[in-house]
């Protein structure tokens, strides 16, 4: 942990900020894949915050605050609703792929929710700063709608789930 303190690999703060660094690097991927200025400038602002987020993780909170602001939460939500607005309404439910770029948002995805899963595990213990939760909640939101921007840019037609068993 930072300041010294240690703990099992298997301690819930390990666990949780390592899925968030995880993530980081999931991100990096992603990143390599897309070409968009605008885009690229915004997956950087949230490695940035996953860097603090991990920091906040790594740190016994003694009812810290994290350092990320309340605005990070805003800006996902501004952002989520400017592609909202550019992309078809959906219709049904959507499997990941397409384009290098939709599966790679899409693992992000998947692995934030597990993130919000892990620092909920601490939260059941200890209090955890809200706005991690939040922000966390809403990344994962984020990445859904950054898949479906990928495919929508190229040109790609979403895949549908075919749910034969319903």
């Amino acid at each position: 942990m930072a300041g010294g303190k240690r703990v099992p690999k298997t301690n819930p703060r390990i666990e949780a900020y390592g899925t968030v660094d995880e993530l980081n690097a999931f991100i990096a991927c992603l990143l390599d894949t897309v070409d968009d200025r605008e885009d690229r400038e915004f997956l950087w602002r949230i490695q940035n915050n996953l860097f603090t987020v991990g920091a906040y993780l790594a740190t016994e909170s003694d009812g810290k605050r994290c350092s990320v602001a309340p605005e990070e939460i805003e800006a996902l939500e501004k952002e989520m609703d400017l592609i909202d607005e550019l992309v078809p309404p959906l219709k049904a439910f959507v499997l990941p792929g397409g384009c290098p770029s939709n599966s790679g948002a899409h693992v992000c995805r998947t692995v934030c929710r597990r993130a919000e899963r892990g620092i909920y595990r601490i939260a059941g213990q200890e209090e955890i700063d809200p706005v991690v939760l939040q922000y966390i909640n809403r990344l994962s939101d984020y990445f859904f709608l950054f898949a479906r921007k990928q495919n929508f840019i190229y040109g790609i037609s979403e895949i549908t789930w075919n749910k034969p068993c319903i």
